[in-house]
């Protein structure tokens, strides 16, 4: 019977999201029946590779899902958001730019080790984070707003003005598509990120740590819980994530500009974690839910898009949009749903008592 609950509980969290999902689907397949058609084309490097709406969202949502998946672990352990994932993904992918340009070429052991460097420095940055946070107990999005602030200007520094340009053809495959492998790389990239978390939870105690510690601080300090460390491990998962999406943003482009990489994504980011279903006073959280969010901002803003919306306007239709869903999930909202529904389950079970006692 617990397990039920616990299954039922679950998917409860899901639903809001799962229903919105359902309804853009719904809408564009009656606005464009041919919306979610799949086809192959041949790219600029004359490989073939998939290609429709469908795909598009799925492959553009990338960065944002990955950071999100980091930023649901920051929101339930710490009660609070990071703004500053934008920037240090910046600073990660000025990192990952300046070792592969050292190099006299451009080869797979070259850009392993850039990788390794960008995650090394976007985990120093996290920590500093995670300190004022967890040590000085600042308000995370407050603690995060310095290096929102003057995380590009580090870029900046470590890059100069100029845009290096990055060709290669191991960038190109990390950005857009393996030859022979149809399917956009950046799309294995989240399912990898996806899995590890997975493992990560299924041996280990993070998962139930994390939410103990964003429940009641105190209560986990009681068990032997270290709150102080757990903060720490969520931003330092984030900060991994932050710095793959950069790769993968960087090799995207093919170039590095530190005012445009991973711009606003902090945003898009929380609201992937509301739309599903977290908590974002700290607590219980879904790792898919916040996954499922970012496909969803990325479906609105293509639907949006394939309407001829001008790009000035999409963000203000997302806006009323997402406000709207995640009004839909909020605790008041769920607390009236869940009364009137209780009540109209008790009405019918009289009912049917009722029924049976004249029968």
């Amino acid at each position: 019977m617990k397990q039920k609950r616990k299954a039922f509980s679950g998917i409860g969290q899901l639903i809001i999201p799962l229903v919105a999902l359902s309804l853009l689907i719904l809408f564009n397949l009656f606005r464009d029946p041919g919306f979610f058609s799949i086809g192959v084309a041949v790219n600029s490097s004359g490989n073939k590779v998939l290609s429709g709406n469908l795909i598009s969202v799925i492959d553009s949502a990338s960065e944002l899902a990955i950071i999100s998946m980091g930023m649901t672990l920051v929101t339930a352990a710490c009660g609070g958001q990071d703004i500053s994932v934008g920037a240090v993904g910046s600073i990660a992918g000025a990192v990952f730019v300046k070792v592969l340009l050292g190099a006299s070429s451009i080869n797979g052991g070259i850009v392993v080790l850039g990788i390794i460097a960008c995650c090394l420095a976007t985990i120093a940055f996290k920590l500093f984070n995670g300190a004022l946070v967890a040590v000085f107990r600042i308000q995370p999005m407050i603690a995060t707003l310095i290096l929102y602030s003057c995380g590009r200007s580090i870029a900046y520094w470590i890059s100069g003005s100029a845009t290096p340009q990055l060709n290669s053809p191991i960038i190109s495959a990390m950005g857009m598509t393996i030859p022979g492998i149809p399917v956009p790389t950046p799309i294995f990239a989240v399912i990898l990120v996806g899995l590890l978390l997975a493992l990560l939870f299924k041996l280990t105690n993070t998962s139930l740590y994390t939410q103990t510690v964003g429940i009641n601080q105190g209560a986990a300090r009681l068990n032997g819980i270290n709150p102080i460390l757990i903060k720490l491990l969520s931003f330092v998962i984030l900060g991994v994530c932050v710095a793959v999406a950069a790769v993968i943003g960087v090799c995207r482009m093919g170039n590095l500009s530190h005012k445009t990489l991973l711009v606003d994504i902090e945003m898009d980011a929380i609201l992937a974690v509301a739309i599903g279903g977290n908590n974002l006073g700290g607590g219980k959280f879904r790792i898919s839910g916040s996954i499922l969010g970012a496909y969803i901002i990325q479906m609105l803003t293509t639907t949006l898009y394939a309407m001829n919306v001008p790009p000035v306007n999409v963000k203000a239709y997302k806006a009323v949009v997402i406000v709207i869903i995640v009004v839909a999930g909020s605790p008041v909202v769920k607390s009236k749903v869940t009364a009137m529904w209780n009540r109209l389950r008790s009405g019918g079970s009289t009912a049917a008592v009722q029924k049976g006692v004249r029968g």
